[in-house]
């Protein structure tokens, strides 16, 4: 969680680089160019679905003969569909696409630190479900629930709705319509079960939910402090110890090396 914070920070810190150039020019200026507050109000009732899903999905694989909530006959041999390989990771840039068409909610930096930290909370979350249940999958293989294609394409299909619900409903529920096919292709392939990708989209859902809820604050108590450095040189004041300073470093001892990280603010 410490190096994604650094990354949150470098990201930033690219969003305000060309105010830092213009901060000798006028003071008025340089005011209005501060990094801007942005509010975040988490509502406890966007959890409603997501649990949802997960607990559907944990009861239908809990309980013998419903993996597949009898809906399905599923053959022994099918002609894979392998566009789902691609559009699992292609789903966590659909707010991208879409910002492309339509009016966005958040700049792209706060979105791209939206979907990152999103897609740790995400990758957490599954990998440690699929190894602590390891479920067979319909086709004998391992760790079937839940379905980490399905998390990661619901994911980028739920921030995308969360930017553009308020401007283009279009746009804010189109990524829906592809994480259901990813999710059908999964039971098609015979690579899950029907439980799996109810839970895998909970999962996916939830995991935007978190990133909205841990990145605004971690976003506006950096925005607070380069606000706080910019009115101290617009006052005259003296700006050391205002800067962040980045020291990286090699190191190594008798069971290998690695990087030092320090940063001070």
């Amino acid at each position: 969680m410490k190096y994604l914070i650094y990354i949150l920070l470098a990201i930033l810190q690219l969003t305000t680089f060309p105010l830092r150039a213009q901060e000798t020019i006028v003071v008025s200026d340089t005011l209005r160019q501060k990094m801007p507050i942005v509010p975040y109000r988490f509502k406890p009732t966007s959890l409603i679905l997501p649990a949802s899903l997960i607990a559907v999905g944990t009861v239908g694989t809990a309980v013998d003969g419903l993996n597949d909530f009898h809906l399905l006959n599923r053959k022994e041999s099918v002609k894979k569909i392998h566009v789902d390989n691609y559009m699992e990771w292609g789903m966590l840039g659909w707010v991208f696409v879409c910002d492309l068409m339509g009016k966005e909610k958040h700049n792209w930096a706060d979105q791209l630190c939206l979907v990152a930290l999103a897609e740790v909370f995400n990758a957490g979350m599954t990998r440690a479900v699929k190894y602590a249940v390891d479920e067979p999958r319909p086709d004998g293989g391992r760790h079937s629930f839940p379905s980490g294609h399905t998390s990661n394409a619901f994911l980028g299909a739920h921030i995308a709705y969360k930017e553009f619900k308020d401007s283009s409903p279009v746009l804010a529920y189109s990524g829906y319509a592809l994480a259901l096919f990813v999710a059908g292709s999964r039971v098609y392939n015979n690579r899950h079960w029907v439980a799996d990708v109810v839970a895998g989209a909970g999962f996916g859902i939830l995991s935007a939910e978190l990133s909205y809820l841990a990145y605004f604050p971690i976003r506006n108590a950096i925005a607070q402090k380069i606000n706080r450095r910019n009115n101290r040189k617009v006052n005259g004041g003296s700006n050391q110890g205002d800067n962040y300073r980045l020291m990286v470093a090699p190191t190594f001892n008798q069971q290998g090396g690695g990087v030092y990280f320090s940063l001070s603010f």
